[in-house]
């Protein structure tokens, strides 16, 4: 089997990867779990400097990496550059905070000597999405690599190329080869690959579709799992916020990446009395955007990554039309790409409230005041971040326990840093990534007792 991957702005192939034999799979497979054997026993301050190391290799070469992004899956060309540059930033955080993390745990007890030490775990599989085909692998990678792991990724197939890139990456830092592998598979044989005695643990980010298969597979071969899956963000505005500062930050929030992001804000929950002053300044902000290839540097909007993606976003658009809310600007689609689009009057039971809106859609909600707008938030079935805009933040600290999101936000978009854990509730999934937190998910976490 061959896969081709195409660029999304004028179709045009990008790469042809050729996929693993079950044989040449499963000498890869078996490869991970011997390297396993002697990586673990790397000292952690050799392994921290490896990482470094990779940080550098992301900075030296990011116009390449950029490039490849951008061609592969469609995001403007400025974006790819920070997608990299944030990796190498993943890279330096974890290999200055690995030996903390991952230090024992004295705790006293009857014991004469008792604590907990982080030891690793063996092989993990990474499934990741093609929407930030750098990132989301790195917030896997950085701290699961150091904490003596390996790893195995098996990435959408759209960006095999990044795929193929990242291994490169590790490879040029020094890492002894094996440690990190790409496989080009088809998703047909995830099953055999988590069944593997050589995988202890899987990390998927994706939809909640995939995210299912996923964890009724681990259940079934008892193996640890965190998914990051879809959200349908709320950003609220209150009567007191700075609109033209709100709306700045809605912008990005919701056209970063061409929309195509899970913490993406999605549904603006706007107090009636700002609501006109709000969607107004919104529609100014999104009719500056500039489309285009996203490889020229002035191109501000990409296509979207496969053509499948934009004709659901245009019959979730319609949808929500037909069942009465207004078209205030775009909702046109040709091929991969579909206008930045916005509706107003959004009400729950359209598609644009209920589902994920997974690209350049912007949903406007009325809400009659404050307990009104966290009610309508809470009305999701996904749990990932919440933005509240108000310049009264201690009253806005006190609506933190009425969010069931993993994060809330006040004043700013939602978004991950490697400083902070990140992950969701309900059906945007389970478990955390990046800080202290991403590290511990898969180390075994050892009770030493000692009388």
């Amino acid at each position: 089997m061959e896969f081709k991957s195409i660029n999304p702005y004028n179709a045009e192939q990008v790469g042809l990867y050729t996929a693993l034999t079950q044989e040449e799979l499963a000498e890869k497979l078996n490869q991970n779990k011997a390297v396993f054997e002697s990586w673990k026993m790397v000292p952690l301050a050799e392994r921290c400097k490896l990482l470094k190391n990779a940080g550098q290799v992301l900075r030296d070469n990011v116009e390449e990496y950029a490039k490849m992004i951008t061609l592969e899956m469609g995001k403007p060309i400025s974006e790819s550059r920070s997608e990299v540059n944030k990796c190498a930033w993943i890279c330096d955080y974890y290999a200055e905070n690995a030996e903390n993390f991952l230090a024992d745990e004295l705790i006293p007890t009857d014991a004469q000597q008792s604590f907990v030490r982080h030891d690793p775990i063996g092989s993990v599989l990474a499934i990741m999405p093609w929407n930030f085909p750098f990132w989301q692998v790195f917030r896997f990678a950085a701290p699961t690599l150091t904490a003596g792991n390996t790893g195995l990724l098996k990435h959408a197939p759209n960006v095999f190329g990044c795929g193929k890139l990242i291994e490169e990456v590790f490879i040029k830092a020094g890492y002894p080869a094996n440690v990190f592998q790409t496989l080009i598979v088809h998703h047909d044989q995830t099953e055999s690959i988590i069944a593997h005695q050589s995988i202890r643990a899987i990390t998927l980010t994706g939809s909640e579709k995939a995210g299912a298969a996923v964890a009724t597979l681990a259940g079934k071969y008892i193996k640890k799992s965190v998914l990051e899956l879809g959200g349908s963000n709320a950003f609220i505005v209150l009567e007191d916020a700075d609109i033209d500062v709100a709306v700045k930050t809605a912008f990005t929030a919701r056209m970063l990446n061409c929309g195509q992001s899970c913490i993406a804000a999605k549904r603006f929950i706007l107090v009636e009395s700002i609501y006109d002053e709000f969607v107004s300044k919104f529609i100014e902000a999104i009719r500056l955007l500039k489309s285009g290839d996203p490889l020229a540097e002035s191109t501000t909007i990409g296509p979207m990554a496969r053509i499948d993606l934009a004709d659901q976003l245009n019959a979730q658009v319609k949808e929500s039309v037909a069942q009465g809310a207004k078209l205030l600007l775009g909702g046109q689609q040709k091929d991969f790409y579909h206008e930045p689009t916005i509706l107003g009057d959004v009400e729950p039971g359209m598609p644009a409230f209920d589902q994920e809106t997974f690209g350049p859609l912007a949903a406007m909600i009325k809400a009659k005041d404050i307990d009104h707008a966290f009610e309508l938030s809470e009305k999701s079935n996904y749990g990932l971040g919440v933005t509240i805009c108000t310049i009264n933040t201690v009253k806005a600290l006190k609506y933190a326990d009425k969010v069931s999101d993993g994060a809330y936000f006040i004043n700013e978009m939602v978004k991950s840093d490697p400083r902070l854990p990140f992950g969701g509730t309900k059906q945007s999934g389970y478990g955390r990534e990046l800080a202290k937190d991403g590290m511990m998910e898969f180390v075994n976490r050892k009770t030493v007792y000692v009388k």
